[in-house]
């Protein structure tokens, strides 16, 4: 179980989080929303104890081992099976120690990497990384190509291998669906939800948070809020709050107009001094709830054009990219769309869809 006891954050000058008073789980799969700058990131360091509480206290079991994305690769020469099979810390260490034993010829420290491996479960570790990558769309030919080859997207991707190889009890997940593909969102979401540890995970994908989490973290105005059920149950319930909210709100006004309106008319009164003064105390009892603010809107329009040709764009036996091999050959547009359609671009990421 993971507890937060009056835990506050704060970030230089700012204030991000306080009074934070809740327990996560084990087994729980949980998604930390909120608009950008309310603290998601900054309560991951913190719980990584890589940024220390303001005040309160935040308890993670003793042996809790925690997993989670790096922001940065290095321009690494290591092929990326290896970075990946990196993650596993004591197996990589098992591989490399046994590696060393064989080129030593040292037969007796090749038989202790030989058990420290069995005692690990080492063996198998090569082809756990290997389906990771095969998952997260990583073709079989570049899993021995250097880290260093890939661009900055697939770099990305290794991150997130890595931190699915590392055997962990919490698991801490940054925006992992940012330059995936859909064929390797959807791989990803069935492996968190087999992952038998407790997960944390910041998006902005609904539809990632629906098919994944079974409870909802909501941070807003330096408070955190913890939700039953996915982003979807979490909207229904939060709206269904405020709306108690405002209700509450405007009858403790109209209580408040309706009780100042006898204090004013009778506070001078001798007779009705008495319920005067009752009605003022019972004034300043009231609850102070606050009214339901509204979230700032965004809102973005697109002007209307005042004369559209039928077809915007027509392609025929096109070869589009860069240097001699193009990485769209013969493409072929033949039909003209229609103006006001919306079209949708189907695609497996590194095959030319931003070229296009």
């Amino acid at each position: 179980m993971i507890a937060f006891r009056n835990f506050a954050l704060r970030r230089g000058e700012r204030l991000l989080l306080s009074d934070v008073d809740l327990a996560l789980h084990a087994g729980w799969r949980v998604g930390v929303v909120g608009r950008n700058g309310t603290g998601k990131s900054s309560l991951f360091a913190a719980m990584m104890r890589e940024l220390e509480p303001d005040k309160g206290d935040l308890d993670l079991p003793g042996k809790t081992r925690v997993a989670s994305v790096a922001q940065e690769t290095p321009s690494l020469p290591d092929p990326a099976l290896d970075f990946v099979l990196s993650g596993d810390i004591e197996v990589h260490a098992a591989v490399q120690a046994e590696a060393n034993a064989f080129a030593a010829e040292d037969w007796e420290a090749v038989a202790e990497a030989h058990h420290r491996l069995e005692e690990l479960n080492g063996y198998d570790a090569s082809a756990r990384a290997g389906r990771l990558l095969h998952g997260l769309g990583f073709p079989a030919d570049t899993h021995p190509r250097p880290v260093s080859d890939f661009s900055g997207g697939w770099r990305v991707r290794l991150n997130v291998a890595r931190a699915l190889m590392m055997p962990s009890d919490l698991l801490l997940l940054d925006e992992p669906t940012n330059h995936l593909d859909l064929d390797a969102v959807v791989w990803l979401e069935e492996w968190l939800r087999r992952y038998p540890g407790t997960l944390l995970v910041i998006s902005h994908d609904r539809e990632f948070l629906d098919n994944v989490t079974t409870h909802t973290l909501h941070l807003h105005e330096g408070k955190a809020k913890l939700y039953s059920g996915n982003y979807t149950q979490f909207e229904r319930q939060r709206a269904e709050h405020l709306r108690q909210q405002q209700i509450a709100f405007d009858k403790e006004q109209a209580e408040r107009a309706h009780l100042q309106k006898f204090i004013d008319r009778f506070k001078a009164k001798a007779s009705k001094a008495r319920q005067a003064q009752s009605r003022m105390k019972r004034l300043e009892k009231l609850a102070g709830t606050e009214a339901v603010r509204a979230e700032r809107e965004f809102r973005i329009e697109f002007p209307a054009p005042a004369k559209m040709p039928f077809a915007l764009m027509r392609l025929n036996d096109a070869d589009c990219g860069y240097g001699p091999s193009p990485s769209l050959a013969a493409l072929a547009l033949p039909s003209p769309h229609r103006d006001g359609e919306r079209v949708a671009e189907g695609r497996v990421r590194g095959e030319g869809g931003t070229i296009l």
